[in-house]
């Protein structure tokens, strides 16, 4: 197998098990929780943007550092292949 059919291997999987095991994520403390179930009892809506909220501050880690890392993967290609190209010039 070739390294790209790996890696499209291994999305198809992720995507898979993403849609396979579709729950709703609960990232709230208990006080939180507790807080945003009674505003949903009386009629609010506090308790769906505070889980959303939450949800998305702890994806902007992750993508931050996968953004840092595609950056450092592209210049690290270039300069690899400026490396390459000046061997072979200089020969």
């Amino acid at each position: 197998m070739t390294f790209k059919v790996k890696i499209l291997l291994v999305c198809c999987l992720v995507l898979a098990f993403m849609f396979i095991g579709n729950f709703e994520a609960a990232a709230q403390c208990p006080m939180c929780r507790m807080s945003a179930e009674t505003n949903l009892q009386n009629g609010g809506s506090m308790g769906k943007g505070l889980n959303k909220g939450i949800l998305y501050m702890l994806s902007l880690p992750y993508l931050l550092v996968g953004t840092l890392g595609y950056i450092w993967w592209r210049n690290r290609r270039k300069f690899t292949s400026e490396i390459i190209e000046e061997s072979f010039s200089n020969n």
